[in-house]
């Protein structure tokens, strides 16, 4: 993250997933890192997470499942936000996620996939090279 900018992400809970904990914590190492975090709150739509997205003009997003149903609640956020036209947004997730669902999720588009145990200066460092990218890429200016 370059010194002069302040990335904005949000971090998500799609579904009925009622569980917030790591999503809470994810968005707090965030937001010790540097970054200004938009935290939806638990059992968003995927309309709804890519409304706030779109509205808060984030440069990542972070998903949270602990629910199982991150193979259809991750890629319908995709989907949200190409109907916004706004698919360019990155979107990274987590969670108690198999490890032979992960290869499904980013052919679907998901950027990355975290499960328990990943350090966090690696989640940190992946929301960066995200936002940078994204940046790059002539959004967020």
């Amino acid at each position: 993250m370059s010194k002069n900018h302040r990335y904005r992400v949000l971090i998500g809970k799609p579904g009925l997933d009622g569980h917030d904990r790591g999503a809470k914590f994810i968005a707090r190492a965030l937001r010790d890192a540097g970054f200004e975090v938009i935290y939806t709150g638990i059992r968003r739509t995927p309309a709804e997470i890519a409304a706030a997205a779109v509205q808060e003009d984030v440069a990542a997003i972070g998903l949270s499942s602990l629910s199982g149903g991150h193979t259809r609640l991750f890629p319908a956020v995709l989907e949200a936000l190409r109907a916004r036209g706004a698919s360019d947004i990155p979107i990274l997730g987590g969670g108690i996620i198999p490890d032979e669902e992960i290869s499904s999720l980013k052919e679907a588009g998901i950027r990355e996939i975290f499960t328990p145990g990943t350090p966090i200066a690696t989640i940190l460092e992946a929301f960066r090279q995200a936002c940078d990218e994204h940046r790059r890429l002539g959004h967020g200016e």
